[in-house]
């Protein structure tokens, strides 16, 4: 029988997709004594949590927590609960996560309505208008807000305006833009939102912050159905993350999670929002310049390129996979392959939270210009 011992994983550079470096507070903050998922300290903690997440969000939103679960779940919350049988949802596709919108539409009994876009392109908004108004009975326009297969930003404010234009909800996917560009849940009009903990806000995975506003709280409530989830049920979850000392047992939440996800917001605060915008911002700066001085090239257009995440060509006869495992075998640096359409023609470097700053940059500058020659 094969033996078994404690295990110690390497510390790596994680500059992947995600997850991303984890800050040592963070780290920390998950080691200290585990409370009782309804222990009134542990009450007062989520309260300050979800004060935290709706600085984050820029958003005043009662209904805004962290889902005991990862941003896919996230995902499945907002679908769930705000989509019913024969119900048209109109979803942008410019990547992987689009398909995956459509996915959870189309288990929730809805008609997904498609505007699909080249990879590594925006989402057209004049497409989008155009279905809104052969479509007008559209209950829901759903949309990537930061395209992690592609590093494309969209036009999250104009397709909100647009949402509100022809009278529908909207949901947003922010998993890789929380903390790493703007985001204005109140000030663009966002119905339903979710993001990860994993990404920009450089927390352990397994976290999903959503928020929904008052108007998908007033569609959930008046539902014709049961939501199709019975854990991601909104209308049960506020129970346990509402207001008051007073809770209703829904789930034990992963209590040092919660620990992990309240440290992360609280760093977020203390640099405040902006400046970590703009960090994020310099920092892509000086990885594209220096990408460009090994002869790589970025193949997002500058207008609407992630900061935070990086799309590099992979030049021609390198080889994808070997030049990832020499990379994490010789230099302990993870760096993302490319998927559906992108698989084998990129690499994904993710500038995410704590891992966005110089000696990262430099780590992984020096890492690709030895390997590649």
């Amino acid at each position: 029988m094969q033996s078994f011992s404690t295990f110690i994983p390497p510390e790596r550079t994680l500059m992947g997709p995600g997850p991303s470096d984890v800050n040592p507070r963070i780290l920390n903050a998950m080691a200290r004594p585990t409370l009782g998922h309804l222990d009134p300290l542990f009450i007062e903690l989520m309260d300050q949590t979800k004060q935290l997440l709706q600085y984050a969000f820029k958003t005043e939103n009662a209904l805004t927590m962290p889902i005991s679960a990862p941003g896919s779940a996230g995902m499945e919350a907002c679908f769930v609960n705000l989509v019913e049988p024969s119900d048209k949802v109109l979803v942008c596709i410019n990547g992987v996560f689009g398909n995956r919108m459509v996915e959870n539409v189309e288990r929730c009994g809805g008609v997904a309505i498609t505007i699909n876009n080249t990879w590594g392109e925006q989402t057209d908004l004049n497409a989008v208008e155009d279905a809104l108004k052969a479509n007008p009975d559209v209950k829901v326009l759903a949309f990537v807000h930061a395209e992690t297969s592609t590093g494309v930003r969209n036009e999250a404010k104009a397709l909100c305006e647009l949402a509100k234009k022809y009278d529908c909800l909207s949901i947003v996917d922010a998993v890789t833009s929380l903390g790493g560009i703007e985001l204005d849940v109140d000030g663009w009009g966002i119905d339903a939102i979710y993001s990860g903990s994993q990404k920009c806000l450089s927390c352990v995975p397994g976290i999903s912050p959503v928020s929904f506003s008052d108007k998908a709280v007033h569609v959930i409530q008046n539902r014709k159905t049961k939501v199709q989830s019975w854990f991601l049920d909104m209308n049960l979850i506020v129970g346990y993350w509402g207001q008051g000392a007073k809770r209703a047992y829904h789930h034990t939440a992963p209590v040092n999670s919660m620990y992990a996800m309240y440290e992360a917001l609280l760093i977020l605060k203390e640099e405040g929002l902006e400046n970590a915008w703009q960090r994020h911002a310099l920092g892509h700066e000086k990885l594209a310049q220096g990408l460009s001085e090994i002869g790589l090239e970025l193949t997002v257009d500058k207008r609407y390129r992630l900061p935070q995440l990086n799309v590099v060509k992979i030049p021609d006869g390198v080889d994808d996979a070997a030049i990832r495992k020499q990379l994490l075998e010789d230099f302990n640096l993870e760096i993302g392959a490319g998927l559906g359409d992108h698989a084998g023609k990129v690499w994904r470097i993710g500038l995410m939270g704590y891992a966005c700053k110089p000696r990262n940059i430099d780590h992984c500058l020096a890492a690709l210009s030895t390997v590649l020659k």
